[in-house]
């Protein structure tokens, strides 16, 4: 049965199966079951075809009543309280959605099924950005807890009068599952012993991220075909070689999910890159294969460039285990981490400067606007490109073939009347031609040597801005415990002490998020100065041979 959907994400097309889709788009779907996360249906432009199920969500009827439901719940859903919560590109397949290539039913034999990597009950929920919070309810005994009121009557008579600060009644809101709220709070349980810590510092600029003391880069390369189970599986595995231990591992695109979903799970103020998009069909085509090896490589230089991300332990046991009974281990010590999310905050040592949080407030609007105009910018530039591209590979091709065509019917019509045929035109003319034709080629071909490579960086590009909105929503709902607080403790309802813990729990926030702003910039700057200079350089090289053909073909003409 058909359903109606709202696009969440824009997705372009790129083969003739899949139809594009906007953000805020209304869709139907023809099956509410996806096939390897996609979902086939009708844009409102009346075209049908595939569309990533992630980038989607199904608008759900209540049961009760003749109204839709102004909760919209995501693709693949199982009808309970987590088909609230959105849905973020390239996350996990949901359950029961089997991929032949990137399933998660067995780790080649590095894992055994009973390894769960999230807990289904009530104590998790998903954050920002697909990030998971887990509640206080762990029984390590290096947590201590902050004792909490049994109701809201006892927390307005109880003398720590800060629980009275208003919790944000929308659970499904990032600042709540994210745990940010509650680390402002002061309801994140302090850990006795920390063992892991990220250091941010004060730079010309302002907060940035300390860098990795051991800094080091890593290939993607080889991707190559493998099948197990008498090939009835097959899949294709890259050989990942990371610069300080210059010894290779292999991977697979599964492994850099599950590596994706860690640092999701982890790192709430960071932006992590969207992985490579799965595809529905073509998986083992070459032109596919090569492109998502590139964005691979492109993923994998943000997540090394990373101070942060760079030195996650998890990170590193992707790049350096080969071993199959230690991955086994470390992948489920990486799973049971909980310094994340909330807690991840606590690993944070701040500068001891200090900031007017109304300084910092500004400075992060101006990120925000800043990050909308280039979101969109990129967008309208990968737009122009992909028609380029779509250019090159058909309507330049063709033009110049006709043009070639047309050339050599002149030279063949010249070649009909033997006593005024001149050998040394026609030929003249009928290379003419030919050259036309090799242009119309080398325009085909050219796209692989510059606009796809640019198309791989806006891609990684859109996705790190995606990640941006909810990360700013984590400090503005910070900003505002900080108001409320500060206003109950001018009215004598709270403790001047316990407002000054909530400030300064917001100024850790403050910093993470400003820390992840300047390297975004950092790296912004890099990126496309490489990415604007590999272009021209391979555009100038290109007309360059186009000139060389056609003078060439030129000189010809100069013998007769």
């Amino acid at each position: 049965m058909s359903v109606k959907a709202k696009a969440i994400y824009t997705f372009l097309s790129e083969n003739k199966e899949e139809i594009s889709i906007q953000e805020n788009e209304e869709l139907v779907i023809f099956d509410e079951n996806s096939v390897d996360g996609w979902f086939q249906g009708e844009n409102s432009r009346g075209e049908r075809g595939l569309f990533p199920a992630s980038y989607v969500e199904i608008i759900r009827t209540r049961s009760n009543s003749n109204v839709t439901d102004c909760s919209i719940s995501p693709a693949g859903s199982l009808g309970n309280d987590s088909s609230y919560f959105p849905s973020t590109p390239n996350t996990s397949l949901s359950m029961g959605q089997i991929d032949d290539e990137d399933d998660y039913d067995d780790w080649d034999d590095w894992d055994d099924r009973s390894t769960v990597v999230e807990d289904a009950d009530n104590t998790r929920s998903p954050g920002a950005n697909g990030h998971i919070y887990q509640s206080p309810l762990s029984n390590n005994p290096n947590v201590h807890y902050r004792p909490k009121q049994i109701s809201r009557q006892d927390s307005i008579s109880s003398s720590r009068k800060g629980s009275m600060v208003g919790r944000n009644l929308n659970r499904f809101s990032s600042f709540v599952r994210s745990g940010v709220e509650a680390f402002v709070l002061g309801d994140v349980p302090m850990m006795a012993k920390i063992a892991e810590s990220y250091t941010i510092e004060m730079g010309p600029l302002g907060p940035r991220w300390m860098e990795n003391p051991q800094p080091f880069v890593c290939s993607v390369e080889d991707p190559t075909k493998q099948t197990k189970f008498k090939g009835i599986k097959t899949y294709i595995s890259y050989r990942v070689t990371p610069s300080h231990t210059g010894s290779p591992v292999y991977r697979r695109y599964k492994h850099f999910d599950w590596l994706y979903n860690r640092l999701l799970h982890k790192f709430t103020v960071i932006s992590v890159p969207h992985l490579p998009e799965k595809q529905a069909t073509g998986r083992f085509e070459e032109d596919f294969i090569e492109k998502r090896k590139r964005r691979l490589i492109l993923w994998m230089n943000h997540m090394t460039s990373h101070p942060v991300l760079s030195q996650y332990e998890g990170f590193e046991h992707f790049l350096m285990c080969g071993d199959d009974k230690q991955w086994k281990l470390g992948k489920r010590r990486a799973e049971k981490d909980e310094m994340v999310g909330a807690h991840f905050m606590l690993t944070l040592q701040i500068p001891n400067e200090h900031q007017d949080l109304q300084d910092v407030e500004e400075r992060v609007d101006n990120f925000k606007a800043f990050a909308k105009k280039m979101d969109d910018s990129v967008m309208q530039l990968t737009h122009v490109a992909s028609e380029l591209v779509r250019k090159h590979l058909g309507g330049f091709r063709k033009e110049f073939q006709r043009l070639g065509n047309s050339f050599q019917s002149i030279s063949q019509a010249f070649m009909l009347d033997p006593p005024h045929r001149s050998d040394t035109l026609n030929n003249a003319i009928s290379h003419t031609g030919r050259t036309y034709e090799n242009i119309g080629e080398m325009f085909a071909e050219q796209p692989k040597y510059d606009l796809f490579h640019m198309l791989d960086k806006l891609s990684l590009y859109q996705g790190l801005l995606a990640n941006f909105p909810d990360i700013i929503h984590l400090q503005k709902g910070a900003f505002a415990k900080v108001k409320e607080s500060q206003r109950m403790s001018d009215e004598g309802k709270m403790d001047q002490d316990e407002a000054d813990g909530i400030r300064k729990r917001c100024r850790t926030v403050g910093f993470a998020l400003q820390a992840e702003m300047s390297h975004f910039h950092q790296r912004r700057e890099v990126d496309f100065k490489d990415m604007m200079q590999a272009y021209l350089r391979e555009q100038i090289a290109f007309y360059q041979r186009v000139v060389q053909q056609l003078e060439r073909t030129l000189r010809m003409y100069d013998c007769l």
